[in-house]
């Protein structure tokens, strides 16, 4: 089979009449629409295509910059697109007065911090064919940003892992509401870190986590659309103030929420 080498070609990939567009960054993703018939595969596994051709890949925090997807023509041939990703910088945050146990977990703790992990985990990586993704996000609240995506914390002089999400203060009870539509995927009422925790899935791997809510108004299973009101801001979980932690993922690579919204207007 004949391998081609390509740059962002429209004749075998192209940028799709959609709503949102590509942010290729780290953190960011990629919207692309393949030849009828052909399938496109990024590190030897098949993307999942809509009816009309159209795919979704998304990036992680560090991601290598240059990013390569394969195509494969109804009739054998195989041509390749690379995409060229912008670095990118992130924050240091320094939180000091952190508890001793915030920050060393007991056994018993660990082992139920592994198993919330793995629901979450398997929340994220639910595969459903909803055409949400495609719609403009919104914001699911509006307030002070106090935690910005890729950040990297250090508590108590500790590194600890990076952030992965953007933190928006509001008080106690404030309305949380569904940025894009999907089906709620998880709706935990008490997870050790994260609290109550709520996860949406908006289409072919693309997902919503609302971290340290008060209350949960949807359940799993549940059909939501965009603007519904889906839970209350809260304090739940370890954390030092009311808050919503808001996340993005593409199966489990972790993605930029500021990249999916407008600048925000109070």
């Amino acid at each position: 089979m004949k391998i081609a080498t390509l740059i962002l070609c429209s004749l075998l990939f192209t940028t799709p009449a959609l709503a949102l567009i590509s942010r290729l960054q780290p953190g960011g993703y990629y919207f692309g629409q393949a030849p009828p018939g052909s399938q496109v595969f990024y590190r030897d596994k098949p993307l999942h295509l809509t009816a009309d051709q159209h795919f979704i890949l998304g990036f992680g925090r560090d991601a290598e910059l240059r990013q390569q997807l394969t195509l494969l023509s109804p009739d054998g041939q195989k041509s390749e697109l690379f995409l060229q990703l912008e670095p990118r910088s992130y924050r240091i945050q320094k939180i000091n007065g952190i508890s001793k146990r915030m920050m060393e977990p007991s056994a018993e703790e660990l082992v139920r911090i592994q198993r919330e992990a793995a629901l979450a985990s398997s929340a994220r990586q639910h595969f459903s064919n909803l055409s949400n993704f495609r719609e403009p996000f919104i914001w699911p609240l509006k307030g002070r940003i106090s935690g910005v995506y890729g950040s990297q914390r250090i508590l108590n002089g500790e590194p600890r892992r990076p952030h992965y999400g953007i933190d928006i203060a509001a008080p106690q009870g404030s309305p949380v509401i569904a940025p894009a539509g999907g089906t709620v995927r998880l709706a935990h009422q008490g997870m050790f870190f994260s609290g109550k925790t709520l996860i949406i899935d908006h289409g072919f791997g693309l997902s919503s986590t609302f971290l340290h809510l008060s209350k949960i108004l949807v359940k799993k299973g549940q059909r939501v659309k965009q603007g519904e009101k889906i839970a209350l801001v809260g304090a739940s979980g370890r954390v030092t103030g009311p808050h919503l932690d808001w996340r993005i993922n593409w199966f489990n690579e972790r993605l930029d929420p500021a990249l999916w919204v407008p600048s925000m207007s109070r």
